[in-house]
């Protein structure tokens, strides 16, 4: 075997569902890191997390109703949830002298205690409604799923849905993308325009729910924070214009998601787990090379500074 034939093949050995996980691990990846551009612009990175853990209330509550861990209520009711937080963070941060920081402090582990009250309490033994799923997630379980027949293929039902949002997301993010760089640079220039801020900032975070909630099965509650800000923050340091840095980190989530098969692969560990690996090991070469904010790169141009006013002090 060849050095390309071993590189191309490496992910997907030992498994017949390698190209399931990565395409699903892609499909989490991407969304969260183009969203988590848009958060970082708006220093609400953290917005993130606070979602991410309250909508265990949503779920639950949806099961209450349906009493069905399949069915796509638990979606929307997560969804639902995950957007009450951000109207009751943006409540407290308005309507009270509490900051922002201690706003979804509040808001997100009041929501989540409550998830796991209620999951205490009212499913006790009805189902298998794991807490350390929710929290860590398994992206290996999406092959235990029913699947769809397309072009052929048996493909999994979550990964279906999964690239659903994503492709959701990026026609969001097209329709918007001029309202959202105005609101994000300059919220009181798009507001002199007639465009509201506070919906601009609502339905962002609607799809910012709609995509934490899809990405529970994946990675969790925990790991898609990283998801949301390590691909946004690797591309920040490297570019100063937002197309570039969408750009950049799109291909952040595809790098990450390739190199996560290899580390799963070589280990046998969690795929997610291996993502935010890869995903940290390219922001510390973004961090190091990145021709923005890179170290090496200012240790460079703080060098040719001195260096030309030494010369200049000699010359003078």
């Amino acid at each position: 075997m060849s050095f390309i034939e071993y590189v191309l093949t490496r992910p997907f050995a030992g498994s017949d569902n390698g190209l399931w996980y990565l395409l699903m691990a892609f499909s989490v990846a991407l969304p969260c890191s183009l969203l988590g551009c848009f958060l970082l612009l708006r220093r609400m990175a953290l917005i993130g997390d606070a979602i991410s853990h309250s909508v265990l209330p949503g779920i639950v509550f949806a099961f209450l109703l349906v009493k069905d861990l399949s069915s796509p209520w638990l979606l929307i009711g997560a969804a639902l949830s995950g957007l009450f937080v951000t109207v009751l963070i943006e409540l407290i941060h308005t309507k009270t002298r509490v900051k922002q920081d201690a706003a979804i402090g509040i808001s997100f582990t009041t929501l989540f205690a409550l998830g796991v009250l209620m999951v205490s309490v009212f499913v006790g033994k009805q189902t298998d409604l794991d807490i350390d799923c929710v929290i860590s997630g398994e992206m290996t379980h999406i092959i235990y799923y029913d699947s769809v027949s397309l072009f052929g293929k048996e493909v999994p039902e979550p990964l279906l849905i999964s690239y659903g949002v994503t492709a959701l997301t990026l026609i969001f993010l097209l329709i918007f993308f001029r309202v959202l760089t105005l609101s994000s640079f300059d919220a009181g220039l798009m507001a002199s325009f007639g465009v509201n801020p506070k919906v601009v900032h609502y339905l962002l975070m609607a799809v910012l729910s709609l995509v934490v909630v899809t990405s529970f099965q994946a990675v969790g509650a925990i790991l898609v924070i990283a998801l949301l800000i390590i691909p946004a923050a690797s591309a920040y340091l490297c570019t100063h214009r937002l197309k570039v840095m969408l750009l950049l980190a799109a291909a952040h989530a595809a790098l990450s998601s390739i190199a996560a098969m290899y580390i799963y692969v070589s280990f046998n560990c969690s795929i997610s787990s291996a993502m935010v690996v890869a995903g940290l090991g390219l922001f510390c070469l973004a961090w190091l090379f990145g021709p923005v904010d890179g170290l090496i790169w200012k240790w460079k141009r703080r060098y040719l500074l001195a260096e030309t006013y030494d010369l200049a002090d000699r010359d003078g």
